[in-house]
């Protein structure tokens, strides 16, 4: 029997547990798993370390066997955590070419498509809070002393 998600299995050691946990997490706790890392470029400009792949990114892949390949995303799979790009592709015996799914932690976002406005949202909504617990209330505030 299928057993409840609970929060409590991310801190356990145990990979039978982690995995129970992946396999078992409800939508909005699989979308944080497939964040991906920024470029150094993107980390500056939009001043965070990691965002949600999408499809139309372009990703640099970071380990395996495509390692150095910069690619679009072509498919995301929420099921089993994996994306698929365009050109990474593999063999079978039969002689047809598939996808090959990569984690989405073996790569880096190079460049993101910002046609998403929830995408969008999440990058606004970081600079407002920069401006309201940042350094520009901290600057004001000497100015007036």
């Amino acid at each position: 029997m299928r057993q409840q998600f609970s929060s409590n299995w991310v801190r356990s050691r145990q990979p039978r547990k982690q995995r129970k946990y992946m396999i078992n997490a409800p939508l909005h706790v699989r979308q944080k798993l497939m964040h991906a890392n920024l470029s150094k470029e993107l980390r500056e400009k939009y001043d965070k370390r990691s965002l949600p792949v999408r499809k139309d990114d372009k990703v640099k892949v970071m380990r395996g066997k495509f390692k150095g390949k910069i690619v679009k995303v072509a498919e995301i799979n929420l099921k089993t955590l994996k994306v698929y790009l365009e050109e990474v592709t593999r063999k079978r015996v039969d002689g047809r070419e598939v996808p090959v799914p990569i984690q989405p932690s073996n790569l880096q976002i190079v460049s993101a498509a910002m046609e998403d406005k929830k995408r969008i949202k999440i990058l606004d909504r970081k600079k407002k809070d920069k401006k309201i617990g940042g350094k520009e209330l901290t600057k004001k505030a000497d100015e007036k002393k």
